[in-house]
């Protein structure tokens, strides 16, 4: 196997400035709360894959022109906005993915990407270096690709092992229990698989085909648990949150979507997340403080039931401060309180 760029000296000098770039963002976080921490952001809904459970993508969507991909991110920069994450639809389709990602570090924000890996190559991975990518996440949800899913070990290990070779950015192999994977112990083989290329490992729990959440299985409960034990080696530690959701059990935080997390679609339209798509609603060039200061104070009646975990890590920030004034159940009006609904029950990614 070459050498591994991560462990050269220009590998261990990047990793130690990332790091030293996290620490100030998590600071600032924790003394201001004007701002978003972290925004996800689609550049292209299409996707070269069609898993089963997924509804985050489509067959016909072209690529957000660049030049508007520049204008989206540069007012998250005007935000204040720490975190940057690209996903999709599958992000690596866009032509133009390099030149999001320089725009993002231009603002000074950490810049993240979701993929299913697929289109990942050395050249790739080189160009993605160039352009000062900080953090890639991909899915493995099984090891021998099916109906469910073709995101499997099997096909994706040859560029997992290119990512080991060549990536100076920080990796995550996440793995899936739940909504009709085969078997539950394919997560332990990916994670360990992971763990021995150098990334970091995590795993989630992702609904059924209705969308809905459901009890983990005495096998499934046992995987995850055991995962979960990987505390030194695990990326998210946050997570707690998934304990109750394994156990079908709601969860009493605050939510601060729209304002701390912010998803902003291929249309450039600023959503709580990505499976609450329609409110607010508001374009991102018109998202203002004044929005961000709203929502943080706003409690959302889908939160007890949600499992969007990159919404409860950031949240988890300001879990000790500002109780939330207002409620609302998207779709309906500020200030209105709803039950919370179980058509809200979401996959984790």
């Amino acid at each position: 196997m070459a050498k591994r760029k991560k462990n050269s000296l220009q590998g261990r000098i990047k990793a130690a400035t990332r790091k030293l770039r996290e620490l100030w963002l998590v600071g600032r976080a924790l003394a201001f709360i004007g701002h978003p921490v972290m925004a996800q952001i689609v550049p292209m809904r299409y996707c070269n894959l069609s898993c089963g459970y997924c509804n985050e993508y489509d067959k016909t969507s072209k690529p957000v022109p660049l030049e508007e991909m520049f204008r989206r991110v540069d007012h998250l920069g005007k935000l204040g906005t720490s975190i940057i994450t690209i996903s999709g639809g599958e992000p690596l389709t866009h032509p133009e993915l390099e030149e999001v990602i320089r725009r993002i570090r231009k603002t000074g924000a950490i810049a993240g990407m979701i993929t299913n890996g697929y289109l990942l190559s050395k050249d790739r991975i080189e160009s993605l270096n160039r352009a000062g990518l900080d953090h890639m996440q991909i899915s493995i949800d099984n090891l021998e690709p099916d109906e469910v899913s073709m995101k499997s070990l099997k096909v994706l290990d040859r560029q997992l092992v290119a990512l080991s070779e060549h990536a100076l950015f920080h990796v995550n192999i996440n793995s899936v229990v739940g909504a009709g994977f085969k078997d539950p112990n394919d997560a332990l083989v990916i994670g360990r698989r992971a763990i021995e290329l150098g990334f970091t490992s995590t795993i989630g729990i992702i609904h059924d085909g209705d969308g809905q959440l459901k009890p983990l299985g005495e096998r499934e409960s046992k995987v995850w648990f055991e995962m979960r034990n990987w505390k030194k080696k695990n990326y998210s530690k946050f997570n707690k949150f998934q304990e109750a959701i394994a156990q079908g059990r709601s969860n009493e935080w605050r939510c601060r979507a729209g304002s701390r997390y912010l998803y902003i679609c291929e249309n450039g339209l600023v959503h709580y997340c990505s499976q609450q798509r329609g409110w607010p609603g508001t374009p991102i060039a018109e998202y203002t403080k004044a929005d961000v200061k709203r929502e943080f104070l706003t409690a959302k009646s889908c939160a007890p039931n949600c499992t969007i975990s990159c919404v409860h890590q950031i949240s988890y920030i300001d879990h000790w401060r500002a109780p939330q004034t207002s409620t609302i159940s998207p779709g309906g009006h500020m200030g209105e309180h709803h039950g919370p609904s179980e058509a809200n029950l979401v996959n984790i990614l």
